[in-house]
Parts: C-alpha cells; sequence; structure tokens
C-alpha cells in the first residue's frame, strides 16, 4: 500500500483537530456570562472528570484499538471532539460540562489510535520519517489554533462563543478525514501477520559510549517469544504476552529510571496544564483586563517543538548523566511553578509557563528516544503505553486529593504550591538516583583497573603459584 495516500488523510486529520481557537480561553468562557459558572464549580468539579475518564478509558482502548483494527477507534475519537465541542456551544449547566469533560476524556484516550494507525500500513523502514510528520502537524495545528484565537479575540474582538463555534467547525471538517483511510490488515497483538518478524527500531544515532556504557539496557529486549507472532491471537494470550513483556522491560534498571521521571513528571505537566488558566484567571481577571493566553500556548508549543528537535544536537551522554540531567531540569521545573504562584504577577505566570513546557518537551522527548531505542514496536507500545497509565494513576490521586471538591477542594494558588513541591521532590529523587549511578560506577571503574594492576604485575605462568 502507497504510504502517500494514508499520510495525507492523517496530517490532515491531525491538524483539524488540533486546530482549537478557543481552547487558551476555555476557562474564561466557562466563568464568563456565556456559561457563568463558579470558580469552584470549574476547578474542584469539572475539570476532576477529564482525568478521572481518560484514566479509566486508557487500557480499554489500548486493546480495543488493536482488536478493531485502529480505523473505527479514529473515528470514534473524532465524533467525541465533534460532540465535546458542540455540547461546549450549545449546553448549559455544571453536568453537561462534566460530560463534556468525559467525551474529552474518550477523545484523549483514543490518541493511541491516531499514533498506531501509520505502523500498520508502512514499513518499518518509514516509521521514523511518517511519525515526524503526523507528529509535527499535530504541533502546527494546536500552536496556529491558539494563535488564530488570541488574534481574533484581541485584534477582531471576536466573543469567545464564536471561538467554539470556529473550534467545532474545525472538528467537523477533521471528522471527514477517518472514514476514507484504508482498513489496516495487521496489528501489533491481535491480528499479527503469520511469521512476521518483529521489528526493532534503528538505533544507529546512539553513540558508541552510549551502547558501551548501557548495553544492559538492550540485552533483555531484542529477542520476542515465538508464540507471540502467532496470528488472530485470542485476549487471554495477548494478555499473557503484555504481562510478560512488561516483567522483562521494567527488569532493565535504565529503562525503569527513564519510565519513573515520564510517569512523575507527566502527571505533574498534566495538572500544570489543566490548571494554569484558571491560576491566570486569578492573577488577570479577563473580565476586567485583555488576556493573552493564546500567544502564550502558540509560543510555549513552538518552543517546546524546538527544544524537542534540539535534543538530536546536544553533545550530551544520557546514559551518564541522564539521572543528574533529570535532577537539574526537575528543580527548574519546579522553580518555574514557584514563580507563577508565589510572584503573581501575569507576565512572570506567562514567561514561567513557556520555560516549564519548553523544558518538558526536551525532557520527555528525550525519555521516549532513552525508552524507545532498544525496543521493537510491540513492547514501545506497551512500555509508553504503562508510562501513560502510571502518569495518569498519581494524576488521578492528586485531583481526588487535593483538587476535587470530594478530597480537600483546595483553591488554585495552594494547588500551585503543592505542585511546585512536587517537581522538587522529582529532583531530589533523581539526584540521590544519579549520585548513586556515579558512585556505583566509580567503584566498577576503580575494580577493573585494579584487576587490570593485578594482571600486569602478574610474572610469566609457572613462575608464581600466587596469580594461577
Amino acid at each position: 500500500m502507497s504510504v502517500f495516500y494514508p499520510t495525507v488523510l492523517l496530517c490532515v486529520y491531525g491538524f483539524f483537530s488540533s486546530l482549537r481557537p478557543s481552547e487558551p480561553f476555555l476557562t474564561a468562557y466557562l466563568m464568563g456570562p456565556d456559561k457563568n459558572l463558579t470558580e469552584t464549580q470549574v476547578v474542584n468539579e469539572i475539570y476532576p472528570i477529564w482525568t478521572y475518564s481518560y484514566l479509566g478509558l486508557l487500557f480499554p482502548i489500548f486493546l480495543i484499538t488493536d482488536y478493531l483494527r485502529y480505523k473505527p477507534v479514529l473515528v470514534l475519537q473524532a465524533t467525541s471532539l465533534v460532540v465535546t465541542y458542540a455540547i461546549l456551544w450549545k449546553a448549559q449547566g455544571m453536568v453537561a460540562m462534566q460530560l463534556l469533560e468525559f467525551f474529552f476524556g474518550l477523545a484523549t484516550a483514543s490518541d493511541v489510535a491516531y499514533y498506531s494507525y501509520i505502523y500498520s500500513v508502512v514499513e518499518a523502514a518509514q516509521y521514523q520519517r511518517v511519525t515526524s510528520y503526523c507528529r509535527s502537524i499535530t504541533l502546527f495545528g494546536s500552536a496556529a489554533g491558539s494563535l488564530i484565537g488570541q488574534l481574533l479575540y484581541s485584534v477582531a474582538k471576536v466573543e469567545l462563543i464564536h471561538l467554539v463555534i470556529i473550534t467545532l467547525v474545525s472538528a467537523a471538517v477533521a471528522f471527514a478525514a477517518p472514514w476514507f483511510l484504508p482498513m489496516p490488515r495487521r496489528t501489533l497483538f491481535f491480528h499479527k501477520s503469520p511469521g512476521a518478524a518483529e521489528d526493532k527500531p534503528s538505533s544507529s544515532s546512539t553513540s558508541q559510549t552510549e551502547k558501551a556504557e548501557d548495553a544492559e539496557t538492550k540485552e533483555p529486549m531484542i529477542s520476542r517469544h515465538s508464540e507471540a507472532q502467532s496470528c488472530g491471537s485470542g485476549l487471554m494470550e495477548v494478555l499473557r504476552i503484555l504481562f510478560n513483556d512488561f516483567v522483562q522491560c521494567y527488569r532493565c534498571r535504565p529503562l525503569l529510571a527513564w519510565s519513573v521521571w515520564w510517569a512523575l513528571a507527566t502527571c505533574g505537566y498534566f495538572q500544570i496544564v489543566n490548571y494554569a488558566q484558571a491560576l491566570w484567571e486569578n492573577v488577570r481577571p479577563s473580565s476586567d483586563y485583555e488576556i493573552f493566553n493564546g500567544y502564550v500556548e502558540t509560543l510555549s508549543t513552538l518552543l517546546g517543538a524546538l527544544a524537542a528537535l534540539l535534543t538530536g544536537c546536544l553533545p550530551v551522554s544520557w546514559a551518564r548523566w541522564g539521572e543528574l540531567a533529570l535532577c537539574l531540569l526537575s528543580f527548574l521545573m519546579a522553580l518555574c511553578v514557584f514563580a507563577m504562584d508565589l510572584l503573581r504577577n501575569i507576565w512572570v505566570c506567562y514567561s514561567s509557563y513557556v520555560i516549564f513546557r519548553a523544558t518538558y518537551m526536551l525532557l520527555i522527548t528525550v525519555a521516549t528516544y532513552q525508552i524507545a531505542a532498544s525496543l521493537n514496536m510491540q513492547r514501545y507500545a506497551l512500555v509508553f503505553g504503562v508510562n501513560t497509565f502510571g502518569a495518569l494513576l498519581l494524576q488521578s490521586l492528586l485531583t481526588l486529593v487535593v483538587v476535587d471538591s470530594a478530597g480537600l477542594g483546595l483553591d488554585v494558588f495552594t494547588q500551585f504550591l503543592i505542585y511546585g513541591a512536587y517537581f522538587a521532590v522529582i529532583a531530589v529523587i533523581f539526584l540521590i538516583a544519579g549520585i548513586c549511578r556515579l558512585a556505583s560506577k566509580r567503584q566498577t571503574e576503580e575494580e577493573v583497573f585494579a584487576n587490570v594492576q593485578a594482571e600486569s604485575n602478574c610474572p610469566p605462568n609457572g613462575e608464581a603459584s600466587s596469580c594461577t
């Protein structure tokens, strides 16, 4: 099958589904005259529904996506987005907005279909190129949507409800694309090609130093069970294979370290991105001042994409210095959150948010490569799914305790104080891990040096029995 046709359709879908001019102004819209909801209702009772929905739907959608061969779930995602913005446009009341968050959680959980579909219709040699197209177009769509929304709001003085209508139209355009995609014949788990070998992403760009330092990462992940190659695997067989792969993958210490950071940091990142608008609304109310959320989202998206691009050019041995880099940059993220919370100046909030997102995008790109470099595509999907599930489980617990009105129901400033402390704890965890890793490596090098010295001082064979 030609790769051009499905790639173009996926790019069209990715662009228009990400083009959301209303998104930077969602909190202002919900708390404004159009919906007339209170801050407590929006922050403590409506927004948490997305977190719980995403968590509850992620694993079932992961299995259903593979079983139904991706395309039906893409159609489901497109439908969910249309329903989401139709409710946002027409419905009133807190219950309707909670239902909206459920459908948006369904759409978010269905992202796995978008990023998995292409691997079923193209050859392994084209994975990297086609993936870069799809990811780039979604980032561009997101940035373009934020910029268009801000320009319409600030320059053309368009009302927020009209931005919602434009977003709904964009979602309706995106809805048409998945219907024309060809139905894949094979998937990763349920519909495997008979006797097909598992593909392993190329790691040729990894330096020889990193290969030598991190060889233990790659050893347990190259082989595959022969039974995993059977065609038409049943549910229990798929679950058994997933569990065996899970145990084998997470025995690897470096992969486990990057995965722990992934889950911890993504949990905090979701909370900051979800509730930043509520913080800005308290610092600079949209009812009294002009707000520039769209410019901030555009800039942070583009800088995040640039930071992700630059990771390939940084002369850093991530295998050696990874934990300490995670420590330092996690501490920078903590400082950004504290600055937003404590200084309470809108320009400081905006600047800190941009730095925070760019830093996260840089690190998550590094983590993605470090984890994926030695995994075949099946384990790639498993590990990233497990990491995302772990992040959502932590986020749900954090939301339930800190945000939800059923828990403490704290105000947004107290929430951000907790989130800043959360990232500081992450920095401390990886500082300890980095120091332990360097100390262990130093001890190993000293032992090797001592053994070499002992061998060099050993007389020729037969002259000293003590060296035998």
